[in-house]
């Protein structure tokens, strides 16, 4: 492995530490912002819990997130109950480092533990044995973070402080910008801000209550004005369409990672956040500027929450001039670039990530393909069923077939899942090779893993030398093929939110006979599971398996939304309601899916008026 992979592997194992947790992050910033006494609303009643949730609070849910992350539920508490030992061999620091050392290594000790045991347990004894084991393991890593991991961390602080007092009495503080914008695009942005900046930040604020340590990653600015450079100049049509959605993301959801593909087309243009940033901290440096608490995520929302009223014009300038510096200096490189390729280049991020989607190196003859999603009958038969029809000329020793994540066939060579799914997919298949995509219709991964696999050099002698694939049943002619009737079709509906959609596509299926009341429900919750959305502006709304006794037959509801609906970002025109009886949504889904391979169609469901034209396409 690379320098540059292990560093961004380690940088990536920190942010899966802290990205679960922001949301206490946010809680703690917002009682230091508003109730401090140099909040925006003093109250000493309030303020005085944001130093216990500071102090114990969030250092645990850091140590519990690593001892989960190296040692699963046991590491969890395991981490939980060491990073005591550290908070009270420190008392006067902030423990977020200790916490960051001490949780991987308690969920890595208790993991090793285990396995040593695994053979070794007397039967009857396994509860004894598993619960002394967490207690006592946990017992000594405290009382080791008493006496070491606490002081040394404090030490490590000490100096950490040393360091940034001497560059801001010689007015250096600018330099750190050449350092922390290639971190962010390596994705070490939340290891350095809440690993290092953020306890730095909070003794600076305990003194004066504000650190100009909060601001010097969590800065939209220079991200927007690369954004904004490839939303004016960027010669690649697609490239420049992208940017503004881009722009909102960033600026506004505080999401910094939407601008690094953008960076990483053109690595020059790393030049123009790193000025930015040395603008914007040179300017907060002279102005005595700073934030009570962290901004995060990195949204101006959350920058601004977290500006002192006599700093918020101070804080905004700073923002402008990071923004407007970094497209000044974008906006050459950008113009001069040849055409860029969007698509390799958010590859390229997800492959620093560690989730590269598709490398298929071994040896798939004969091979099993898996789709799999939460329950394993909605979006993976879709997906199945679509790939299946696409490779099954250039493939036919392949089997496609589809599965729920955590019943994938042990005989599987290659996975294909949501990438909120993989912790799953890898604990079921973990021989298989994983495939992470983010849609199941249209996603570059799929596009790559059907690459790969066409492209084996024995795919002509596969082709020759394998069976004919059995003959499809006949659809029953009793029947429509997708179980559509005239009533479940509506055309030009108003825009909803989202969870209203799911719920108005549920309670037309109610109304048809095909459900109970509580299957609608049961199709909000599949969507939290995992996102009915497919992709090419469509998506499936149905049931959970647990739901599967309110369906009292088949049925499908079609509704066309002309502005669309969001999801997640995307937007989905065509929504079918799914409620199937037995293993018949599958026929449905099947033969939804070949109607969806003629984008011709597609694109005329999305707008037209005619309701016959409809059923004759569909049913």
């Amino acid at each position: 492995m690379s320098i540059k992979d292990s560093v961004s592997k380690f940088g990536k194992f920190l942010s899966g530490m802290v990205m679960p947790n922001i949301g206490a992050f946010i809680a703690w910033g917002f009682l230091t912002a508003l109730f401090i006494e140099t909040g925006w609303i003093p109250n000493e009643g309030f303020a005085s819990i944001a130093s216990p949730m500071l102090t114990y609070l969030i250092p645990v849910l850091i140590a519990a997130q690593g001892g989960y992350l190296t040692g699963g539920d046991r590491g969890r508490i395991v981490g939980a109950i060491a990073v005591m030992g550290c908070i009270a061999g420190a008392p006067d620091t902030t423990m977020l480092m200790g916490a960051m050392v001490i949780g991987p290594l308690s969920g890595w000790i208790i993991k090793q533990f285990d396995k040593f045991m695994e053979t070794r347990t007397p039967a009857g004894f396994e509860m004894l044995i598993d619960n002394f084991s967490v207690g006592l393991m946990g017992m000594f890593l405290a009382m080791i973070g008493f006496i070491a991991i606490g002081p040394i961390m404090t030490t490590i602080l000490a100096v950490l402080m040393g360091g940034v007092t001497i560059l801001m009495q010689y007015s250096l503080m600018p330099l750190l910008a050449i350092f922390i914008e290639p971190a962010k695009v390596l994705f070490l942005n939340n290891a350095i801000n809440h690993g290092i900046f953020t306890p730095i930040g909070i003794a600076q604020a305990e003194e004066t209550g504000r650190s100009i340590m909060y601001m010097l990653e969590a800065n939209p600015g220079p991200g927007v004005g690369v954004l904004l450079a490839y939303c004016f100049f960027c010669k690649d049509a697609k490239t420049r369409q992208s940017a503004p959605g881009a722009v909102i993301i960033h600026f506004f959801g505080g999401i910094h990672e939407i601008y690094f593909p953008y960076v990483l087309m053109n690595p020059k243009v790393i030049i123009a956040p790193i000025v930015g940033n040395m603008c914007a901290i040179a300017w907060f440096s002279f102005t005595g500027a700073g934030l009570t608490s962290a901004a995060s995520p990195g949204s101006i929302i959350a920058f601004l929450s977290m500006t002192p009223s006599d700093c918020m014009v101070v804080n905004i300038i700073g923002v402008v001039i990071a923004a407007v510096v970094s497209f000044v200096i974008a906006t050459p490189l950008v113009r001069s670039m040849d055409v860029a390729n969007l698509d390799e280049a958010s590859q390229q991020m997800r492959e620093m990530k560690g989730t590269a989607e598709a490398a298929v190196i071994s040896d798939t003859t004969n091979g099993l393909v898996i789709f799999a999603c939460d329950a394993g009958m909605g979006s993976s038969a879709m997906g199945a069923t679509r790939f299946r029809n696409r490779i099954k000329a250039d493939r036919p020793d392949l089997t496609v077939k589809h599965s729920s994540v955590d019943t994938v066939p042990a005989e599987a060579n290659i996975v294909v899942c949501q990438r909120v799914l993989a912790d799953r997919a890898r604990k079921s298949a973990p021989n298989a090779q994983l495939v992470t995509i983010d849609n199941f219709l249209d996603d570059p991964a799929l596009d790559n893993l059907y690459a790969q696999l066409t492209q084996i050099s024995k795919a002509s002698e596969l082709k020759e030398a394998a069976a004919p694939a059995p003959a499809p049943e006949p659809v029953r002619a009793d029947k429509p093929a997708i179980a559509l009737k005239r009533e479940g079709i509506q055309l030009g509906c108003e825009r909803l939110p989202r969870e209203d959609c799911i719920r108005a596509s549920g309670e037309l299926l109610v109304k048809l006979g095909c459900v109970d009341e509580p299957y609608v429900d049961a199709m909000v919750e599949r969507d939290k599971l995992t996102s009915v959305y497919l992709g090419m502006g469509v998506a499936i709304p149905h049931g959970t398996g647990e739901a599967k006794d309110s369906v009292k037959e088949t049925g499908v509801v079609f509704q066309q939304y002309p502005q669309g609906v969001d999801f997640d970002g995307e937007k989905a025109y065509l929504v079918f309601g799914i409620a199937g009886k037995g293993e018949e949504h599958l026929e449905v889904l099947a033969n939804i899916c070949k109607i969806l391979e003629d984008d011709a169609v597609v694109e005329k469901l999305k707008s037209t008026t005619d309701v016959d034209w409809v059923l004759s396409v569909l049913a």
